[in-house]
Protein backbone atom coordinates (compact mmCIF):
# COMPACT_ATOMS: atom_id res chain seq x y z
CA UNK A 1 0.00 0.00 0.00
CA UNK A 2 1.17 3.64 -1.08
CA UNK A 3 0.33 7.05 -0.05
CA UNK A 4 1.96 9.98 -1.36
CA UNK A 5 3.13 12.83 1.63
CA UNK A 6 2.53 16.15 0.68
CA UNK A 7 5.79 16.19 -0.58
CA UNK A 8 5.81 14.49 -4.20
CA UNK A 9 9.12 13.57 -3.62
CA UNK A 10 8.41 11.68 -0.73
CA UNK A 11 6.88 8.38 -0.89
CA UNK A 12 5.25 6.62 2.05
CA UNK A 13 4.75 2.65 2.46
CA UNK A 14 3.34 0.20 4.70
CA UNK A 15 5.32 -2.84 4.66
CA UNK A 16 3.60 -5.44 7.19
CA UNK A 17 4.10 -3.80 10.84
CA UNK A 18 6.31 -1.20 8.73
CA UNK A 19 6.09 2.19 7.65
CA UNK A 20 8.86 2.71 4.80
CA UNK A 21 9.11 6.16 3.84
CA UNK A 22 11.00 6.70 0.34
CA UNK A 23 12.75 10.27 -0.13
CA UNK A 24 13.56 10.42 -3.82
CA UNK A 25 16.58 12.72 -4.56
CA UNK A 26 18.78 14.56 -7.09
CA UNK A 27 22.72 13.70 -6.35
CA UNK A 28 23.70 17.23 -6.56
CA UNK A 29 20.33 19.49 -5.69
CA UNK A 30 20.46 21.79 -2.67
CA UNK A 31 16.95 20.92 -2.63
CA UNK A 32 16.93 17.38 -1.69
CA UNK A 33 19.78 18.05 0.95
CA UNK A 34 17.25 20.08 2.78
CA UNK A 35 14.38 17.65 2.40
CA UNK A 36 16.50 14.56 3.58
CA UNK A 37 16.90 16.73 6.98
CA UNK A 38 12.90 17.70 7.24
CA UNK A 39 11.97 14.13 6.66
CA UNK A 40 13.80 12.69 9.31
CA UNK A 41 13.45 15.38 11.78
CA UNK A 42 9.47 14.73 11.23
CA UNK A 43 9.37 11.08 10.79
CA UNK A 44 12.15 10.31 13.73
CA UNK A 45 12.80 6.85 12.05
CA UNK A 46 13.84 3.63 13.79
CA UNK A 47 16.68 3.76 10.67
CA UNK A 48 17.95 5.97 7.94
CA UNK A 49 18.96 3.83 4.81
CA UNK A 50 21.22 5.26 2.62
CA UNK A 51 22.19 4.37 -1.14
CA UNK A 52 25.10 3.71 -0.30
CA UNK A 53 27.68 0.73 0.03
CA UNK A 54 30.69 0.84 2.31
CA UNK A 55 32.89 1.75 0.27
CA UNK A 56 31.47 4.87 -0.89
CA UNK A 57 30.71 5.54 2.47
CA UNK A 58 34.33 5.59 3.81
CA UNK A 59 34.88 7.68 0.96
CA UNK A 60 32.69 10.39 2.35
CA UNK A 61 33.87 9.81 5.82
CA UNK A 62 37.28 9.84 5.62
CA UNK A 63 37.48 12.71 2.23
CA UNK A 64 41.04 12.78 3.03
CA UNK A 65 41.77 9.23 2.51
CA UNK A 66 41.83 9.04 -1.49
CA UNK A 67 45.49 11.16 -1.09
CA UNK A 68 46.98 8.35 0.27
CA UNK A 69 45.87 5.74 -2.53
CA UNK A 70 48.95 3.68 -3.64
CA UNK A 71 48.38 3.26 -7.25
CA UNK A 72 50.68 0.64 -7.61
CA UNK A 73 48.67 -1.61 -4.98
CA UNK A 74 45.76 -0.48 -7.48
CA UNK A 75 47.46 -1.92 -10.69
CA UNK A 76 48.75 -4.93 -8.74
CA UNK A 77 44.98 -5.48 -7.12
CA UNK A 78 43.67 -5.63 -11.02
CA UNK A 79 41.75 -2.33 -10.37
CA UNK A 80 42.75 0.25 -12.97
CA UNK A 81 39.84 -0.40 -15.09
CA UNK A 82 37.50 0.01 -11.86
CA UNK A 83 39.43 2.79 -10.55
CA UNK A 84 39.28 5.31 -14.19
CA UNK A 85 35.49 4.13 -14.31
CA UNK A 86 34.88 5.24 -11.20
CA UNK A 87 37.39 8.78 -11.90
CA UNK A 88 35.16 9.27 -15.22
CA UNK A 89 31.77 8.46 -13.81
CA UNK A 90 31.89 10.96 -10.85
CA UNK A 91 33.03 13.54 -13.18
CA UNK A 92 29.11 14.59 -14.70
CA UNK A 93 27.91 14.59 -10.95
CA UNK A 94 30.99 17.07 -10.41
CA UNK A 95 30.03 19.61 -12.92
CA UNK A 96 26.86 19.84 -11.65
CA UNK A 97 27.32 20.04 -8.24
CA UNK A 98 30.24 22.92 -8.42
CA UNK A 99 27.64 24.75 -11.13
CA UNK A 100 25.19 24.56 -7.90
CA UNK A 101 28.09 25.09 -5.51
CA UNK A 102 27.08 22.22 -3.99
CA UNK A 103 29.08 18.87 -3.10
CA UNK A 104 27.94 16.05 -4.65
CA UNK A 105 26.07 13.02 -2.49
CA UNK A 106 25.78 15.90 0.19
CA UNK A 107 21.85 14.40 0.72
CA UNK A 108 23.74 11.01 1.65
CA UNK A 109 25.94 12.47 4.21
CA UNK A 110 22.84 14.63 5.49
CA UNK A 111 21.47 11.24 6.01
CA UNK A 112 24.68 9.95 7.72
CA UNK A 113 24.32 13.47 10.05
CA UNK A 114 21.00 12.86 11.03
CA UNK A 115 21.60 8.95 12.14
CA UNK A 116 24.26 10.70 14.28
CA UNK A 117 22.70 13.25 15.60
CA UNK A 118 19.15 10.70 16.03
CA UNK A 119 20.49 7.99 17.35
CA UNK A 120 18.15 6.20 14.75
CA UNK A 121 20.08 3.21 12.93
CA UNK A 122 22.18 3.67 9.82
CA UNK A 123 21.58 1.23 6.93
CA UNK A 124 24.14 1.07 3.86
CA UNK A 125 21.79 -0.31 1.53
CA UNK A 126 23.45 -0.32 -1.97
CA UNK A 127 24.99 -3.04 -3.47
CA UNK A 128 29.11 -3.50 -3.37
CA UNK A 129 30.29 -1.13 -6.57
CA UNK A 130 32.84 -3.66 -7.51
CA UNK A 131 29.89 -6.07 -7.84
CA UNK A 132 27.85 -3.96 -10.18
CA UNK A 133 30.68 -2.88 -12.25
CA UNK A 134 31.71 -6.54 -13.41
CA UNK A 135 28.52 -7.42 -13.40
CA UNK A 136 27.98 -4.47 -15.90
CA UNK A 137 31.21 -5.21 -17.83
CA UNK A 138 30.62 -8.90 -17.85
CA UNK A 139 27.09 -8.56 -18.92
CA UNK A 140 27.19 -6.15 -21.36
CA UNK A 141 28.12 -7.45 -24.92
CA UNK A 142 31.51 -5.75 -27.10
CA UNK A 143 29.56 -3.10 -28.81
CA UNK A 144 27.91 -2.28 -25.41
CA UNK A 145 30.87 -1.63 -23.53
CA UNK A 146 32.14 0.46 -26.32
CA UNK A 147 29.43 3.19 -26.64
CA UNK A 148 28.77 2.83 -22.90
CA UNK A 149 32.85 4.04 -22.83
CA UNK A 150 31.95 6.28 -25.67
CA UNK A 151 29.01 7.95 -23.39
CA UNK A 152 31.00 8.51 -20.80
CA UNK A 153 34.79 10.30 -22.15
CA UNK A 154 31.64 12.65 -23.69
CA UNK A 155 31.18 13.66 -20.34
CA UNK A 156 34.27 14.98 -20.24
CA UNK A 157 34.04 17.39 -22.95
CA UNK A 158 30.00 18.18 -22.58
CA UNK A 159 29.83 21.37 -21.64
CA UNK A 160 26.29 21.43 -21.69
CA UNK A 161 24.31 23.35 -18.45
CA UNK A 162 21.64 21.88 -16.39
CA UNK A 163 19.50 24.16 -14.57
CA UNK A 164 18.17 24.14 -11.23
CA UNK A 165 14.72 23.31 -12.30
CA UNK A 166 16.10 20.09 -14.72
CA UNK A 167 17.39 18.91 -11.50
CA UNK A 168 14.26 18.64 -9.99
CA UNK A 169 12.29 17.69 -13.61
CA UNK A 170 14.89 14.88 -12.67
CA UNK A 171 13.05 13.63 -9.37
CA UNK A 172 9.53 13.35 -11.30
CA UNK A 173 8.08 10.28 -11.73
CA UNK A 174 7.35 10.69 -16.02
CA UNK A 175 10.57 12.33 -16.75
CA UNK A 176 12.51 9.40 -15.07
CA UNK A 177 10.09 6.21 -16.66
CA UNK A 178 11.09 8.41 -20.12
CA UNK A 179 14.74 8.37 -18.76
CA UNK A 180 15.18 4.96 -17.68
CA UNK A 181 13.12 2.96 -20.84
CA UNK A 182 15.89 5.46 -23.49
CA UNK A 183 18.97 4.13 -21.48
CA UNK A 184 17.12 0.48 -22.06
CA UNK A 185 17.29 0.96 -26.19
CA UNK A 186 20.55 2.90 -25.91
CA UNK A 187 22.50 0.00 -23.78
CA UNK A 188 20.36 -3.36 -23.88
CA UNK A 189 21.63 -5.11 -20.35
CA UNK A 190 23.17 -2.36 -18.66
CA UNK A 191 20.04 -0.74 -17.09
CA UNK A 192 19.30 -4.29 -15.80
CA UNK A 193 22.85 -4.71 -13.66
CA UNK A 194 22.86 -0.81 -13.05
CA UNK A 195 19.37 0.08 -12.13
CA UNK A 196 16.97 -2.75 -11.76
CA UNK A 197 19.42 -5.52 -9.83
CA UNK A 198 20.12 -2.45 -7.44
CA UNK A 199 16.58 -1.60 -7.05
CA UNK A 200 16.39 -5.33 -5.66
CA UNK A 201 19.38 -5.06 -3.60
CA UNK A 202 18.13 -1.52 -2.46
CA UNK A 203 14.44 -2.71 -1.31
CA UNK A 204 15.67 -5.69 0.53
CA UNK A 205 18.17 -3.79 2.88
CA UNK A 206 14.87 -1.34 3.25
CA UNK A 207 12.46 -3.66 4.24
CA UNK A 208 14.90 -5.73 6.53
CA UNK A 209 16.29 -2.43 8.37
CA UNK A 210 15.48 -2.52 12.36
CA UNK A 211 12.59 -0.47 13.34
CA UNK A 212 9.23 0.00 12.55
CA UNK A 213 9.30 3.37 10.61
CA UNK A 214 12.16 3.45 8.46
CA UNK A 215 13.16 6.08 5.61
CA UNK A 216 15.80 5.63 2.91
CA UNK A 217 17.40 8.22 1.14
CA UNK A 218 17.36 7.10 -2.59
CA UNK A 219 18.67 8.74 -6.20
CA UNK A 220 14.85 9.41 -7.94
CA UNK A 221 15.96 6.66 -10.83
CA UNK A 222 15.75 3.89 -8.19
CA UNK A 223 12.69 4.68 -6.64
CA UNK A 224 10.27 3.41 -8.58
CA UNK A 225 11.88 -0.32 -8.83
CA UNK A 226 12.23 -0.12 -5.42
CA UNK A 227 8.70 0.52 -4.31
CA UNK A 228 7.70 -2.60 -6.70
CA UNK A 229 10.30 -4.98 -5.19
CA UNK A 230 9.16 -3.83 -1.42
CA UNK A 231 6.18 -6.57 -1.97
CA UNK A 232 8.55 -8.92 -3.66
CA UNK A 233 10.77 -11.78 -2.88
CA UNK A 234 14.58 -11.08 -4.01
CA UNK A 235 16.79 -13.53 -4.93
CA UNK A 236 20.22 -11.91 -3.04
CA UNK A 237 22.84 -14.34 -3.74
CA UNK A 238 21.80 -14.04 -7.41
CA UNK A 239 22.78 -10.88 -7.70
CA UNK A 240 25.99 -10.39 -5.55
CA UNK A 241 27.47 -12.96 -6.96
CA UNK A 242 30.46 -12.03 -9.38
CA UNK A 243 29.72 -14.05 -12.57
CA UNK A 244 32.69 -16.09 -13.75
CA UNK A 245 33.94 -15.60 -17.16
CA UNK A 246 32.30 -18.04 -20.07
CA UNK A 247 33.71 -21.19 -21.09
CA UNK A 248 34.51 -19.65 -24.37
CA UNK A 249 36.13 -16.71 -23.11
CA UNK A 250 38.60 -18.41 -21.04
CA UNK A 251 39.10 -20.90 -24.06
CA UNK A 252 39.68 -17.78 -26.26
CA UNK A 253 42.36 -16.66 -23.75
CA UNK A 254 44.80 -19.21 -24.67
CA UNK A 255 43.85 -20.09 -28.03
CA UNK A 256 45.72 -17.35 -29.81
CA UNK A 257 48.61 -17.59 -27.73
CA UNK A 258 49.08 -21.22 -28.50
CA UNK A 259 48.35 -20.74 -31.98
CA UNK A 260 50.81 -18.31 -32.29
CA UNK A 261 53.52 -20.05 -30.91
CA UNK A 262 52.21 -23.46 -33.23
CA UNK A 263 52.45 -21.13 -35.58
CA UNK A 264 56.13 -20.21 -35.47
CA UNK A 265 57.78 -23.68 -34.69
CA UNK A 266 55.85 -25.59 -37.22
CA UNK A 267 57.02 -22.69 -39.91
CA UNK A 268 60.31 -23.38 -38.54
CA UNK A 269 60.65 -26.70 -38.54
CA UNK A 270 59.66 -26.61 -42.28
CA UNK A 271 61.63 -23.26 -43.46
CA UNK A 272 63.89 -21.92 -40.41
CA UNK A 273 63.97 -18.48 -42.21
CA UNK A 274 60.46 -17.97 -42.63
CA UNK A 275 60.19 -19.35 -38.98
CA UNK A 276 62.42 -16.58 -37.53
CA UNK A 277 61.00 -13.65 -39.80
CA UNK A 278 57.36 -14.80 -38.02
CA UNK A 279 59.52 -14.30 -34.46
CA UNK A 280 60.98 -11.41 -35.72
CA UNK A 281 57.31 -10.07 -36.92
CA UNK A 282 56.03 -11.11 -33.49
CA UNK A 283 59.05 -9.30 -31.42
CA UNK A 284 58.87 -5.82 -33.34
CA UNK A 285 54.99 -4.99 -33.66
CA UNK A 286 54.38 -6.23 -30.08
CA UNK A 287 56.76 -4.08 -28.69
CA UNK A 288 56.38 -0.83 -31.06
CA UNK A 289 53.00 -0.99 -30.60
CA UNK A 290 52.93 -1.19 -26.85
CA UNK A 291 55.58 1.43 -26.63
CA UNK A 292 53.62 3.47 -28.34
CA UNK A 293 50.55 3.33 -26.86
CA UNK A 294 53.04 4.49 -23.53
CA UNK A 295 54.41 7.23 -25.89
CA UNK A 296 51.06 7.98 -26.72
CA UNK A 297 49.68 8.61 -22.85
CA UNK A 298 53.00 10.34 -22.38
CA UNK A 299 55.03 7.90 -20.00
CA UNK A 300 58.16 8.02 -18.33
CA UNK A 301 61.08 6.67 -20.87
CA UNK A 302 61.55 3.83 -18.61
CA UNK A 303 58.14 3.12 -18.61
CA UNK A 304 58.00 3.07 -22.51
CA UNK A 305 61.22 1.13 -22.00
CA UNK A 306 59.46 -1.93 -19.86
CA UNK A 307 56.59 -1.89 -22.69
CA UNK A 308 59.03 -2.49 -25.32
CA UNK A 309 60.68 -5.13 -23.89
CA UNK A 310 58.02 -7.29 -22.37
CA UNK A 311 55.05 -6.88 -24.79
CA UNK A 312 55.69 -9.84 -26.58
CA UNK A 313 56.44 -11.95 -23.79
CA UNK A 314 53.18 -10.71 -21.80
CA UNK A 315 51.18 -11.15 -24.61
CA UNK A 316 51.49 -14.65 -24.98
CA UNK A 317 50.15 -15.15 -21.27
CA UNK A 318 46.42 -13.83 -20.92
CA UNK A 319 46.90 -13.54 -17.17
CA UNK A 320 49.77 -11.14 -17.74
CA UNK A 321 48.93 -7.47 -19.43
CA UNK A 322 52.49 -5.56 -20.01
CA UNK A 323 50.70 -2.39 -18.92
CA UNK A 324 50.68 -3.70 -14.96
CA UNK A 325 54.36 -3.53 -15.33
CA UNK A 326 54.23 -0.14 -17.30
CA UNK A 327 52.07 1.88 -15.12
CA UNK A 328 53.92 0.31 -11.87
CA UNK A 329 57.19 1.80 -13.45
CA UNK A 330 55.57 5.36 -14.32
CA UNK A 331 54.24 5.43 -10.42
CA UNK A 332 57.63 4.88 -9.11
CA UNK A 333 58.92 7.51 -10.70
CA UNK A 334 56.44 10.19 -11.56
CA UNK A 335 54.64 9.57 -7.44
CA UNK A 336 51.15 11.49 -8.01
CA UNK A 337 51.84 14.03 -5.39
CA UNK A 338 48.67 15.35 -2.68
CA UNK A 339 48.01 18.31 -5.26
CA UNK A 340 47.23 15.75 -7.91
CA UNK A 341 44.72 14.05 -6.10
CA UNK A 342 43.19 17.44 -4.99
CA UNK A 343 43.37 18.95 -8.95
CA UNK A 344 42.03 15.78 -10.04
CA UNK A 345 38.42 16.96 -10.33
CA UNK A 346 39.60 20.52 -12.26
CA UNK A 347 41.70 18.20 -14.76
CA UNK A 348 39.31 15.88 -15.25
CA UNK A 349 36.94 18.92 -16.45
CA UNK A 350 39.38 18.50 -20.36
CA UNK A 351 40.51 15.47 -22.15
CA UNK A 352 44.06 17.80 -21.50
CA UNK A 353 44.21 17.83 -18.47
CA UNK A 354 43.71 13.79 -18.15
CA UNK A 355 47.21 14.00 -19.45
CA UNK A 356 48.45 16.79 -17.27
CA UNK A 357 47.39 14.65 -14.03
CA UNK A 358 49.62 12.34 -13.06
CA UNK A 359 46.90 10.06 -11.17
CA UNK A 360 44.94 9.80 -14.34
CA UNK A 361 48.79 9.34 -16.65
CA UNK A 362 49.29 6.62 -14.78
CA UNK A 363 45.92 4.91 -15.25
CA UNK A 364 46.66 5.87 -18.81
CA UNK A 365 49.74 4.51 -19.10
CA UNK A 366 48.55 1.28 -18.00
CA UNK A 367 45.38 1.17 -20.73
CA UNK A 368 47.80 2.94 -23.62
CA UNK A 369 50.39 0.17 -23.28
CA UNK A 370 47.60 -2.83 -23.08
CA UNK A 371 46.34 -2.09 -26.06
CA UNK A 372 49.13 -1.32 -28.06
CA UNK A 373 49.80 -4.89 -27.42
CA UNK A 374 46.91 -5.82 -28.72
CA UNK A 375 47.03 -3.97 -31.33
CA UNK A 376 50.57 -5.34 -32.04
CA UNK A 377 49.15 -8.99 -31.48
CA UNK A 378 46.80 -8.32 -34.18
CA UNK A 379 49.13 -7.12 -36.81
CA UNK A 380 51.55 -9.35 -36.04
CA UNK A 381 49.07 -12.61 -35.72
CA UNK A 382 47.56 -11.90 -39.53
CA UNK A 383 51.76 -11.44 -40.55
CA UNK A 384 52.37 -14.79 -38.89
CA UNK A 385 49.27 -16.67 -40.28
CA UNK A 386 49.96 -15.01 -43.87
CA UNK A 387 53.64 -16.72 -43.52
CA UNK A 388 52.61 -19.71 -42.30
CA UNK A 389 50.04 -20.03 -45.56
CA UNK A 390 52.77 -18.73 -47.76
CA UNK A 391 55.37 -21.24 -46.69
CA UNK A 392 52.79 -25.02 -46.26
CA UNK A 393 51.21 -23.67 -49.83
Amino acid sequence: MEDKTKDEHVHRLQYGEKEILLIATAHVSRHSVEEVRRVIEEEKPDSICIELDEGRYKSLKEKDKWRNTDLIQVIKDKKVGYMFANILLSNYQRKIAEQFNISAGQEMIQGIKCSEETGAHLVLADRNIQTTFIRVWRGVSFWGKMKLLTSIVYSLIDDEEITEEDLEQMKGEDMLTSAMSEMGKAFPGLKTYLVDERDQYLANKIKNAPGKKIVAVLGAAHVLGVKEEIYKEQDMEKITEIPPKSSLSKIAQWFVPVLIVALILFTFSVDSVAGIEQLKSWLIWNSSMAALGTIIALGHPLAVLVSFLLAPMSALHPLIAVGWFSGIVEAHYRKPKVEDFEDLAKDLSTIKGLWKNKVTRVLLVVMFANLGSVFGTIISGVDIVNSFVNTIF
